[in-house]
């Protein structure tokens, strides 16, 4: 897949965080996830992360990981490419389910900071350098300090570029400054994290995103890009703007984006299901506040 701007596009540009689905009863649904794969890459997605922080990865086994990549696989052929969340606190096991991911016929790993830990930086870049030997897969780095407690500083960005199979980050560092650092010294493929970000970075050389919004309307996002890459600037900005009510509402209410998301697609009638605890659904007050969000934005 390769994006028309800069020639490095390892995982396509319009990438979704995609939900995992489970049955009322909380057991894995693979015939749900399978149609929302579907959905997603005919709505203009080109890639799927699975069992990332949006895909709740902390709460599903390692077996359902692998069987999700397959089962996703499965759906979409070669119509997008799959990068699967791998990424623990701990080196070891995060290598085991690279290896797990690579076999179930994942195309990449993403690959978070070890949370909690705070590893220092030198003990950062091990980790990354150790998960990177041990596949065959490329990786995507994830930066998201808020959630990990640690930050991929700048600088150790830069030196993990010259492993072969690091190529892309995933980021939600909030500084926009650093990544332009990073942007103007590597060709690493940066992906924006945060919906509010898609349009910023990728004016200024980011590859795409990877983003939670879009389990809901891909297409919406996917315009976005679309117009900006046909030198439509205005018209980015006016999309990038329309959308950003219904990426508040789902990002910024106070619930993890996973359960918005979830409880809209149920609203909607889309594969979903329940989350898994800890989390806890959202009330019908926030879920019918995000249908109307939605349905405003569809109607525009």
């Amino acid at each position: 897949m390769t994006n028309a701007r800069s020639g490095n596009s390892p995982f396509g540009r319009t990438l979704c965080a995609m939900i995992t689905p489970f049955t009322e009863t909380g057991a894995l649904d693979l015939d749900g996830a399978q149609r929302l794969a579907d959905r997603l890459v005919a709505g203009g997605c080109d890639g799927l992360v699975l069992s990332g922080t949006t895909g709740e990865s902390p709460t599903t086994s390692d077996a359902e990981k692998a069987e999700l990549i397959a089962a996703v696989r499965e759906a979409v052929g070669e119509r997008a490419s799959i990068v699967a969340g791998v990424g623990t606190f701990d080196t070891r096991h995060t290598v085991a389910l690279a290896l797990a991911a690579e076999k179930a016929g994942a195309d990449g790993a993403l690959v978070v900071s070890p949370y909690y830990s705070r590893p220092p930086q030198d003990a950062l870049e091990a980790h990354f350098r150790e998960v990177a030997d041990a596949s065959g897969l490329p990786v995507m780095l994830y930066d998201i300090p808020g959630r990990t407690g640690v930050r991929i500083e700048p600088e150790t960005v830069v030196r993990l570029a010259e492993h072969p199979r690091i190529v892309a980050v995933k980021d939600c560092s909030y500084d926009f400054l650093g990544v332009q650092k990073v942007l103007s010294r590597t060709e690493l493929a940066y992906y924006a994290g945060c919906d509010e970000h898609n349009l910023a970075l990728y004016a200024v050389g980011a590859t795409g995103y990877v983003s939670t919004v879009a389990n809901l309307v891909p297409d919406r996002l996917r315009a976005v890009v679309d117009a900006f890459d046909a030198g439509g600037t205005a018209e980015a900005a006016r999309l990038q703007q329309r959308a950003t009510e219904l990426i508040e509402s789902v990002m910024s209410s106070g619930l993890p984006g996973t359960v918005t998301v979830k409880g809209l697609l149920s609203a909607l009638g889309l594969p979903a299901g329940p989350v898994r605890a800890p989390l806890r659904p959202a009330d019908r007050e926030t879920v019918d506040g995000l249908r109307a969000v939605y349905e405003r934005l569809m109607a525009a």
